[in-house]
């Protein structure tokens, strides 16, 4: 091909692609600045110029002069050795097909950043393209994919997992998922993902999620006269959402259950029957902790404001009810309302329901150590003199 042929092919495409035609020449230079040291053996960098009105390719070898910065060992001037080579415009009409591929790819990429990256933390429905060990692609729209990264991050430390361990996908399965990322074409740190990866990445385990769909079903928090105040979610078990009236009147539990659970039932339906707890938000922390322990029946909250620690006195038929399985009760209560949480059993403090005249009766605490941990579980030590905690946990004060 003749160097006018390529440069008018060169004009037309960039009109055909909507690509700056400038632009277009500038990357075609730079790429073949590196193709051409390598073609010709240099011993120095390569530059190239094309001719922005015939077309004209010059390479030149750029050969120091004088010697290097001492301290950036870097030169300061440059001399110009022309070594066009006679068969320039072939090597040169081989790479353009490159470089416009890479530029209609870039082109792409920024298209779908500009789109989307306000839109993290919206959800949207995709369709399952095919899924790998490692993600999970869905088609968003025509053109627009996302990724559903579902990483071992044991293996892979600095990647995601956003799948509930409880869900698979099947092609052409419909999925409400929401936005978390939107990766950058121009950062340099996303060039891993720029080939087999797309730039979107969506999540069906984040707490977002319940919080969007219960936007999306229920009018009253749509409208705001319902607010959302937090979300503790284990994903594919179990989720407590706490929510409040900004209206005299409404329940605002009421309306996000709906008519016959209906409103929630689809809430729980698209999260592939994941329980879904939702509880009335208090000013009252004492009171907002009793809702959030729900279904326990609480005796007592007391609570340490610099610790922002809450000790929770239960009954016994009340106990497992209140951790619940492996914990994860009191776990999701402490999450949904910002206080650690101490669950503590009326048999181990020694603490009775209150009498006949309403006068709790309070007998002498025990010696055993008042740690709970995360599972629940109470520490078996004895405590220390003077102390309400063991040794191993003293630092717990």
């Amino acid at each position: 091909m003749a160097t006018s042929q390529l440069f008018e092919a060169l004009q037309a495409l960039a009109h055909e692609k909507r690509i700056d035609e400038f632009y277009l020449i500038d990357r075609l230079e730079t790429a073949l600045a590196s193709t051409y040291k390598r073609t010709l053996k240099l011993d120095y960098e390569a530059s190239v110029v094309i001719n922005r009105e015939t077309g004209e390719i010059y390479v030149f070898e750029m050969v120091p002069v004088g010697d290097p910065d001492p301290e950036t060992g870097e030169y300061e001037s440059y001399e110009e050795h022309d070594v066009t080579p006679p068969d320039v415009s072939r090597i040169a009409a081989q790479k353009a097909k490159a470089v416009i591929k890479s530029i209609v790819r870039d082109a792409g990429k920024q298209a779908i950043y500009d789109e989307f990256h306000d839109r993290v933390g919206e959800i949207v429905q995709g369709t399952v393209l095919q899924s790998t060990r490692d993600f999970t692609i869905i088609n968003i729209r025509d053109g627009v994919e996302a990724e559903l990264p579902h990483f071992n991050t044991e293996r892979y430390p600095n990647e995601r997992n956003e799948v509930p361990y409880n869900e698979r996908y099947g092609h052409n399965q419909r999925l409400k998922v929401l936005i978390i990322d939107v990766r950058d074409p121009l950062d340099e740190s996303n060039k891993r993902f720029e080939q087999s990866r797309p730039s979107i990445v969506v999540s069906r385990s984040h707490p977002g999620l319940i919080r969007g769909l219960f936007e999306m079903e229920v009018p009253e928090i749509y409208d705001g006269l319902v607010e959302i105040k937090s979300v503790a979610r284990d994903p594919g078990s179990r989720s407590k959402i706490s929510v409040a009236s900004n209206e005299y009147n409404l329940d605002p539990v009421g309306a996000c259950v709906g008519p016959k659970g209906s409103r929630v039932r689809m809430v729980v339906e698209e999260l592939h029957n994941e329980r879904v707890d939702v509880i009335q938000y208090d000013e009252n922390p004492v009171k907002f902790i009793e809702n959030a322990l729900s279904p326990a029946k609480i005796q007592s909250v007391d609570l340490d404001e610099e610790t922002k620690t809450a000790t929770v006195f239960v009954s016994d038929d009340q106990l497992s009810l209140a951790i619940g399985r492996e914990g994860q009760n009191v776990r999701l209560a402490a999450t949904l309302t910002g206080w650690r949480i101490d669950i503590k059993s009326t048999s181990f403090t020694g603490e009775e329901e209150a009498g006949v005249d309403g006068e709790e009766i309070i007998e002498d605490v025990d010696e055993t150590c008042a740690y709970v941990n995360e599972q629940g579980v109470r520490c078996r030590n004895h405590a220390r003199p003077g102390s309400k905690y063991c040794g191993i946990h003293a630092d717990s004060e």
